[in-house]
């Protein structure tokens, strides 16, 4: 990436509020329709190798756009790309039952490096959103091909967990979800890290508020309700065969935040430089995110447990990026 892209991405303006989904499957079909009926981008174009059948979603979300929204919605190219403020990739292939995200790893970073060197080709702008799995590696790689400014590229990592997880705690407090805050950490997989430091209810520390309205709340109740937010993913694949709307809706906040200019905090993977002491690997730790993409990530401190068990999980990714043939 030469010197005069770097300095132009860091200082980023959104344009056109146009953005492009690379991969028309169920998440990238689901993505645009989520984009379309919100209202959130003015343009959005579908990549995939399959144009027939990308041409065909495209239609029929815009089917509905007149009583919906405004968006003009349509499928294209990888030179459509270039004028993109927001580039989403989900291409590659998803999880089946039993499997694990890292078991995608060998297979799907074949499919990135290809969909990255297209993207490429066209690049002028815009923030790179990576969907495709195993996050947190397709993240770090496509960070290192791009060279872009930090943050231009990151993964939605935990926003989806820390949603679940936030759902659990709900569904056991019989609370609704707007009134707890909650976030996951580290990645998005088997070795995600609940922060229950930092879990409220309305303000007031969890621990606390179940203490004065007697519900029960101990380490055997935090354990599965962790538990259950880590095998959410999974479950659903084995009664559906795929996930799709959950990651629809997460995106659709972060594609708002970085379009229309309104920053969000959430937990999303990026490069870590030197945050909580790592550098070199991407994780999730809580973000700002906003029309540059990551333009902050919050160094807050977690309890001790929590910080082992992040740190388990940068070990886990760097043994992985060690042997990863790319």
């Amino acid at each position: 990436m030469n010197k005069e892209l770097l300095q132009r991405n860091t200082r980023y303006v959104v344009g056109n509020r146009k953005a492009a989904i690379i991969g028309a499957g169920f998440v990238g079909a689901s993505i645009a329709y989520a984009l379309a009926i919100r209202d959130v981008a003015r343009e959005i174009v579908l990549v995939d190798i399959n144009h027939e059948k990308t041409d065909g979603e495209a239609q029929d979300i815009r089917h509905g756009i007149p009583s919906m929204g405004t968006v003009d919605l349509y499928a294209g190219d990888y030179q459509d790309c270039a004028d993109c403020d927001l580039i989403i990739v989900t291409a590659g292939r998803g999880r089946k039952a039993g499997e694990s995200r890292l078991d995608l790893t060998n297979e799907n970073i074949k499919i990135m490096h290809s969909v990255i060197d297209s993207i490429g080709k066209y690049y002028m702008r815009g923030v790179i959103l990576i969907i495709s799995n195993p996050v947190d590696i397709m993240t770090y790689k496509v960070t290192e091909w791009m060279g872009l400014a930090d943050g231009m590229v990151f993964g939605s990592g935990c926003m989806l967990d820390s949603s679940r997880f936030v759902r659990s705690i709900a569904d056991y407090l019989d609370l609704n979800t707007g009134v707890i805050n909650g976030y996951v950490v580290g990645e998005h997989g088997d070795a995600q890290v609940p922060v229950w430091s930092h879990v409220t209810v309305g303000g007031i520390p969890i621990k606390e508020y179940c203490e004065d309205v007697k519900i029960e709340w101990n380490e055997e109740i935090k354990n599965s309700i962790a538990e259950h937010t880590r095998m959410m993913g999974s479950e659903i694949i084995k009664a559906k065969g795929k996930t799709q709307y959950g990651i629809a809706t997460c995106v659709c906040n972060l594609a708002d935040a970085i379009l229309n200019q309104r920053p969000t905090i959430t937990s999303v993977s990026s490069t870590l430089h030197g945050e909580h002491g790592v550098r070199d690997v991407a994780l999730s730790v809580p973000s700002v995110v906003g029309p540059a993409g990551v333009q902050q990530r919050i160094r807050e401190k977690w309890a001790s447990e929590e910080y082992r068990g992040f740190f388990d999980a940068v070990e886990q990714m760097r043994r992985i990026m060690a042997v990863l043939q790319s």
